[in-house]
């Protein structure tokens, strides 16, 4: 399976997947963003996926494209977190190669991706300097000649995401490998991302939540994992209180494409 087809592949086994608690998943939509929307979007990022299998642009103008190419619908931008993931995994061919891919990045990457974000709903944190708001930030990040690296660098304290490309991917890594441990099959995915949900306070709970929620999920994650209260439960809590852990999605739907390069099938 090419590597553009895999990228797709886990964007849709991801969003489909059953329970992630908090996500839209094949039972429930959330307001304004619908399953519809991440399946539209896993469909119309096909160009900006096989710009990166082929090596052809940059890693920052080719997040920028699959921004633009799935900004059309009134979804919102549904994969923006998993397109700085997947990019320059795709890119790469797998982890390793990512790797290398990043190391390469300029400043040129950088300002390609602000102009992305800036297309996108997902917020800075508050008082960040480099703001994407910002007007000045562009020219910040020429000044200081920052590349897409470092703007990784600057952002992963407060993002997850980021912070995967500071770690070499430590997550996706981590989650990939449980996949294998877990065995083939959808199950699989959920049970990964409530396992990496126990793990670390999701960030995108603590941008709209502040860290307390965020670390009280994850407690609350460990516990259905200890079999004190259900996944059920927790699902239909998140929901009810708006908690999205939209980063550990981003690094689940990473971790799939990565387990499916490396031989775990979905298909049982």
């Amino acid at each position: 399976m090419r590597a553009a087809e895999r990228a797709q592949l886990a964007m849709m086994l991801e969003v489909c997947a059953y329970p992630k608690p908090g996500n839209v998943d094949r039972c429930h939509d959330y307001p304004d963003t619908r399953l519809e929307h991440f399946l539209a979007s896993t469909i119309l990022a096909r160009p900006a996926l096989e710009e990166a299998e082929r090596g052809v642009g940059r890693i920052g103008e080719i997040i920028g494209h699959a921004v633009q190419l799935t900004n059309i619908h009134s979804g919102g931008n549904t994969h923006f977190g998993a397109f700085i993931l997947l990019i320059p995994l795709v890119y790469g061919g797998d982890i390793d190669g990512a790797k290398k891919a990043i190391e390469k990045t300029d400043v040129s990457d950088a300002v390609a991706f602000y102009r992305a974000f800036a297309l996108t709903r997902v917020c800075m944190n508050a008082g960040d300097e480099l703001d994407v708001n910002d007007p000045t930030a562009l020219h910040m990040l020429r000044e200081r000649e920052m590349t897409l690296l470092d703007v990784m660098a600057h952002s992963a304290p407060n993002d997850m995401v980021a912070r995967e490309w500071m770690t070499g991917f430590s997550l996706t890594r981590r989650g990939a490998d449980l996949l294998k441990q877990f065995g083939p099959g959808r199950a699989s995915i959920g049970k990964m991302f409530l396992t990496l949900l126990a793990s670390e306070p999701d960030t995108f709970i603590v941008k709209k939540h502040g860290r307390a929620v965020a670390e009280e999920t994850m407690a609350k994650a460990r516990e259905v994992l200890d079999g004190i209260r259900s996944v059920e439960e927790l699902d239909a809590e998140c929901i009810a209180l708006d908690i999205n852990p939209g980063s550990i999605a981003d690094i689940t739907i990473a971790a799939i494409f990565v387990a499916l390069g490396e031989g775990w099938s979905w298909d049982s």
